[in-house]
């Protein structure tokens, strides 16, 4: 009886599907090794450049773990954990992000040339997710912004709209064991770019990134009086001044905000390395 309990077992594995014995990759090595190859931080941190030529001989990598992604269901997805969820999602939105630029073509400089008049890059639906197929709006907006549980500002620093006005790209996907620190770090690089984020010449102004005049009320903080992004900001007063009374001063929200312009020329090695 039991020999013959075994064999039905060993049957059931050998003629299981192959996508029930494979458990999904949290670490998602997959776009980490793709990021590590193809994505480098600039020389200050703070920001990164993305090799899209070399993605895009790289390609059926990348859609390999774009397929990983559509493999998961809506049932296996809601038995993760929150961190697991927002991984997921984060890298999900990057990398569809960085598939939609290779659908351009080779000299495109931004990616708003691949909208148009009446459907913008980011309403297209392109990306079979969790059962149906979303745009990159749906995955930012619905399931990372939407999520009741997730309530997390600092993935403005993480989803990556391939611009040089937005937060860097990291060359790394990101992994439910590491999200807090990767997310931490996201934070300190860009606010500590004075291209996107610094305090006035005169002192009296934070001139701050249009991230923070679009998601104000994302920007919240508990238990403060302040009002959002200053509520936000003021936890990272260090990020702007090494001068301590400019730091108290933004601790108290007693500065001005003005919303830089975005920029949203390609986050691409090839324009970077370009003459001005």
């Amino acid at each position: 009886m039991r020999l013959l309990f075994a064999i039905c077992i060993c049957l059931t594995i050998a003629f299981a599907p192959a996508r029930a014995l494979a458990a999904f990759d949290h670490q998602h090595q997959a776009l980490t090794t793709l990021l590590a190859k193809h994505v480098q931080w600039s020389p200050a941190g703070h920001a990164s450049q993305v090799d899209y030529v070399g993605f895009a001989a790289d390609r059926p990598g990348l859609k390999a773990y774009l397929t990983q992604l559509a493999e998961v269901t809506q049932a296996d997805f809601d038995g993760w954990n929150a961190a697991q969820r927002m991984a997921f999602l984060i890298n999900a939105y990057n990398a569809w992000t960085v598939e939609l630029i290779l659908t351009g073509d080779s000299d495109i400089t931004s990616i708003k040339d691949l909208g148009s008049l009446f459907s913008s890059p980011w309403k297209q639906e392109i990306a079979p997710l969790l059962g149906r197929t979303r745009s990159l709006d749906d995955i930012e907006h619905g399931l990372l912004r939407g999520a009741p549980d997730f309530a997390e500002p600092r993935i403005h620093f993480a989803v990556n709209c391939a611009s040089i006005g937005c937060p860097a790209l990291r060359p790394e996907a990101y992994t439910f064991n590491e999200l807090d620190a990767q997310l931490a770090d996201q934070t300190t690089r860009f606010l500590g770019d004075r291209s996107r984020n610094r305090v006035s010449a005169d002192g009296k102004t934070l001139e701050i990134s249009k991230l923070f005049d679009w998601y104000a009320d994302d920007f919240t903080a508990k238990a403060s009086a302040l009002s959002p992004p200053a509520a936000f900001l003021a936890q990272y007063a260090a990020q702007f001044s090494a001068d301590l009374a400019v730091q108290q001063r933004i601790r108290a929200g007693e500065l001005e905000f003005a919303f830089l312009d975005y920029d949203w020329s390609l986050n691409s090695a090839s324009a970077a390395a370009s003459p001005p």
